[in-house]
């Protein structure tokens, strides 16, 4: 396990054989919104003893129509978000879309996430690579495991070895994904943590109406095998009511599932570690 994971988590108890958990709402809607999910997530992490860092998007720049909801400001929602953090004394992130958005949101977050169809932008990482902060790279869905390699490369070359890989399925058609397991291992390969985005790889993208589908029903399966085969971080979107949410509520997992699903990976966990 890479030292920094260590050092992120030093105010929170840490198990290096436990896996850790990334998750919040899709978006900032409001601030007694993720207020909800981060504390709700953190009693149930304390818990369970899983280290916990907050997510949510500042902006959703990557939507499937013009009319879909974007955020409530760019920095008002990364206040928000580095408030709620360091009121529970977690770690935040959020992703960026350009090089110019990678210094503003690192005043803000300890880990700026790279979205999956930006996983090959150059300047993109580098500029998150020069703030210093860790970076978590989204496996594009036109990727193999194996290629994720050069991204973390573009990142390390600009002196931070902080670097994260998540998995989020790849493109069945036009409108569905399917997750290949082999890609946990073989991103491992890279030296760095793996993560299992648990929600995103249950999308169902390019929908007639202009918005994205999902498959909610399947989390549990996909974290489960995601944890059996290795991953040392799991990704989950949770909204108090997705069917209401303003982004991605078709592939979210409502908050107060939540507790009885990692009750169960942290008994797998146990079986395989």
């Amino acid at each position: 396990m890479q030292p920094y994971l260590k050092e992120l988590f030093t105010k929170q108890e840490y198990d290096p054989t436990q896996f850790f958990l990334i998750a919040g709402p899709c978006v900032v809607e409001s601030k007694e919104m993720i207020d909800e999910v981060g504390e709700t997530v953190m009693h149930l992490c304390r818990k369970f003893g899983i280290p916990y860092i907050f997510k949510a998007s500042y902006k959703k720049a990557n939507r499937t129509s013009a009319n879909s909801f974007t955020g409530i400001g760019d920095e008002k929602a990364m206040k928000m978000i580095g408030g709620l953090g360091n009121k529970l004394s977690i770690p935040t992130t959020t992703d960026i879309h350009t090089a110019s958005e990678a210094s503003l949101a690192a005043k803000y977050v300890d880990i700026l996430q790279i979205p999956a169809f930006l996983c090959r932008q150059t300047d993109l990482l580098v500029a998150a690579g020069e703030t210093g902060r860790i970076v978590n790279i989204k496996k594009g869905q036109f990727l193999s495991g194996h290629s994720m390699k050069f991204a973390v490369d573009k990142v390390v070359a600009t002196g931070n070895n902080r670097v994260g890989l998540i998995e989020r399925g790849n493109m069945f058609g036009y409108q569905d994904l399917v997750v290949d397991y082999r890609n946990i291992p073989w991103m491992k390969e890279t030296g760095v943590p793996v993560i299992m985005d648990c929600t995103h790889s249950l999308q169902q993208p390019n929908q007639a109406g202009g918005v994205t589908g999902g498959n909610p029903a399947l989390i549990e399966t996909i974290a489960k095998a995601a944890i059996a085969t290795g991953a040392d971080g799991l990704f989950i979107e949770t909204h108090p009511n997705p069917s209401v949410a303003k982004s991605d509520g078709a592939n979210m997992l409502k908050l107060s599932h939540l507790e009885s699903l990692l009750e169960k990976l942290v008994k797998i966990r146990k079986a395989v570690v």
